[in-house]
């Protein structure tokens, strides 16, 4: 089992979530998240006074995943995330020890 956290561009939330749907995947969890990577921010003018923003809002997905699924599950996200300019996020996968539903008590790819 993985875990696939992406970091991406808020207007495209929407987007991957029916991506990951149609893949199969139903289980997301969505933060509202700040950050910067090579974009390091950028300037704003407000009321005439130029300043930056270092910190830029994303939005930060989790999806636990089978191995089965998990290269659809990341082309799905990389095609509905992708805008082809700078700060479309990255994609995280790490490896899911364990997962236990609480409601039934399964545990492993049941619990998915």
């Amino acid at each position: 089992m993985k875990l696939i956290t992406a970091v991406v561009k808020p207007f495209k939330l929407d987007d991957i979530r029916e991506a990951l749907s149609e893949v199969g995947i139903s289980g997301v969890t969505v933060t509202e998240v700040k950050g910067f990577g090579r974009q390091k921010g950028h300037t704003e003018l407000y009321r005439g006074a130029e300043y930056v923003v270092d910190f830029l809002p994303k939005m930060k997905i989790e999806a636990a995943v089978s191995e089965a699924e998990l290269d659809k599950a990341i082309e799905a996200v990389i095609g509905a995330a992708n805008t082809g300019k700078i700060g479309d996020g990255k994609i995280f996968v790490t490896n899911l020890e364990q997962v236990i539903r609480i409601r039934t008590g399964e545990t492993g790819e049941e619990a998915l």
